[in-house]
């Protein structure tokens, strides 16, 4: 069984990560994207926000079929201009989750081993979901792991352990 306390501490790192790509990343070129198809790097970091916020928002209110209140996702959304300053955006995802970490860990065992619908359909707990969302965090975090590269600057991931060896 994974603790839960566990669980949101391993996030609550990932997290801590993808805010200082935010404040890493040159605030003059936050609309950057390597081709116009994809997502800016101010797209994704605005994705990670708004898909995190919403998601916990809705199980913490405890509905359980994602499907059908997906409407209710922008009543779920930051309170955050579009075109926010970096360091704004920076905040607000640091923010966001220990608000969300801090109802959630208030939840009794059961509420996260109780069973939801996910938007496609699959029926999963709430702490899969949550896996769920931690994990497209983190893809997300690593297309802003790339941006930062491409603009020839180190992910803090590969600062910390470059700064071990």
């Amino acid at each position: 069984m994974i603790r839960v306390e566990a669980f949101f501490d391993t996030w609550k790192a990932i997290r801590q990560d993808t805010a200082q790509a935010v404040e890493d990343f040159p605030p003059a070129e936050f609309d950057f994207k390597p081709v116009p198809e994809l997502m800016s790097f101010r797209e994704i970091a605005r994705h990670i926000l708004d898909a995190g916020h919403a998601l916990t928002g809705v199980l913490n209110d405890g509905f359980e079929d994602l499907a059908s209140c997906r409407q209710l996702f922008k009543d779920y959304a930051v309170p955050l201009a579009a075109d926010a300053e970096p360091a704004a955006l920076a905040a607000a995802l640091r923010d966001s989750l220990a608000l969300r970490t801090s109802q959630m860990l208030q939840k009794q065992p059961e509420f996260f081993s109780g069973l939801i619908t996910r938007m496609d359909g699959q029926r999963v707990t709430r702490l899969e979901m949550l896996q769920f969302i931690k994990e497209h965090e983190v893809a997300h975090r690593a297309q802003l792991f790339l941006y930062l590269r491409l603009k020839g600057i180190v992910p803090a991931t590969t600062r910390r352990r470059q700064a071990k060896q």
